[in-house]
């Protein structure tokens, strides 16, 4: 057998089904999801096996049209990781379809040199007749290797694609373990998962003006781990409502992240959540850094 490994830059636009994508192909959660756009911020890379192939997932924030600093952190964040990828892997909502960031990745990537797939995802809820057209436009502008339909939430057609990716990346040595499933730390992991819930919970524009950080973490003798962690967001009003009424909404929050980071890390966990206003925190460098993002000049 022939042992292959590779990168691949899962790249989209958001809410194009990315992260569940690579969620399904690695078989286990490694990545937050939510129905908002611009969940995911950072890079993360999760692990796959196919056989004698090990795939390393890139799993890119969504390619959109940036206005502030994070948003430009995020885009450069997801072009940087296809960056000397193996495998470029485009993932396009088809019910969507080509609208304007969709349309603007596939025209970035025509002249990009790495071998692309094209998974056309959420086949399940998409209109029919238009799936062939979509698929039609796109090879007509970039070439593509070959085109998936998909439907990552229930795994149809994922097997068809995850065989394709193993075939196609380079023969050479895995670079990880083989029970190892995500590249990320797993405080940063911790944070994700934290951030998962304020995007699930509270339903107003607040997850996007809010950030997570990992400020204390105790792995005690008894095998429990004590971890500290501070929500930042822009005012007063937005800590309110993180807060909830007599504090029940960021108890809901803590209860369901420390149910999440005890599956990830397989240890007893007591978490404390802090909510911290800080009306510049998008501008505040070693923000950037704690949440795994480039600051940027």
């Amino acid at each position: 057998m022939t042992i292959r490994c590779g990168t691949i830059a899962v790249v989209g636009a958001p809410n194009a089904g990315k992260s569940t994508l690579v969620n399904t192909l690695v078989g286990q959660k490694v990545a937050i999801v939510s129905a908002k756009v611009q969940t995911t911020r950072t890079r993360l890379m999760g692990i796959a096996i196919e056989g004698e192939s090990q795939l390393l997932l890139v799993d890119t924030p969504g390619i959109f049209a940036p206005r502030r600093r994070l948003d430009r952190a995020m885009v450069r964040a997801a072009w940087e990781g296809a960056h000397g990828a193996d495998l470029i892997l485009f993932v396009v909502d088809a019910k969507a379809g080509f609208k304007d960031d969709a349309s603007a990745i596939l025209t970035a990537l025509e002249h990009r040199p790495e071998p692309k797939l094209l998974a056309l995802n959420k086949v399940d809820i998409a209109d029919k007749g238009r799936l062939l057209d979509l698929a039609a436009h796109a090879n007509a502008m970039a070439k593509f290797e070959e085109t998936f339909f998909i439907a990552a939430d229930s795994g149809d057609g994922v097997p068809e694609l995850k065989a394709a990716l193993a075939g196609m990346v380079p023969e050479a040595a895995w670079e990880y373990p083989e029970d190892q499933l995500v590249d990320a730390t797993t405080r940063l992991l911790a944070a994700e998962m934290t951030r998962e819930q304020l995007y699930l919970q509270l339903h107003a524009e607040l997850p996007y003006a809010s950030a997570v950080e990992t400020e204390k973490w105790e792995d005690r003798k008894d095998g429990s781990t004590v971890i500290h962690q501070q929500i930042l967001v822009e005012r007063d009003s937005q800590k309110a409502i993180v807060l909830g009424a007599r504090g029940a909404r960021i108890k809901a929050i803590g209860e369901a992240a420390r149910a999440g980071i005890a599956a990830l890390t397989g240890r007893k966990v007591h978490l404390f959540l802090h909510v911290k206003v800080k009306a510049d925190w998008a501008d505040d460098r070693e923000v950037y850094r704690d949440i795994g993002l480039d600051f940027g000049d």
